[in-house]
């Protein structure tokens, strides 16, 4: 019984999905960081980025 237990992978699969969701959000948490950390706030990316989508001012 105890080999069998070893030897079963059933739940290993969602092991890995959960830990590659766990890298990509803390590489997001640092990347926005990074990113805002530069003389504003977080509002303040998102008001350059859209002002750069819609052509309005994109320096």
């Amino acid at each position: 019984m105890f080999k069998s237990f070893l030897q079963d992978e059933s739940g290993a699969q969602i092991v890995e999905y959960a830990l590659i969701i766990a890298v990509i959000s803390i590489a997001l948490v640092v990347a926005l960081r990074a990113l805002t950390d530069n003389g504003g706030s977080f509002g303040t990316f998102v008001d350059h980025v859209s002002n750069c989508l819609t052509g309005v001012s994109c320096p």
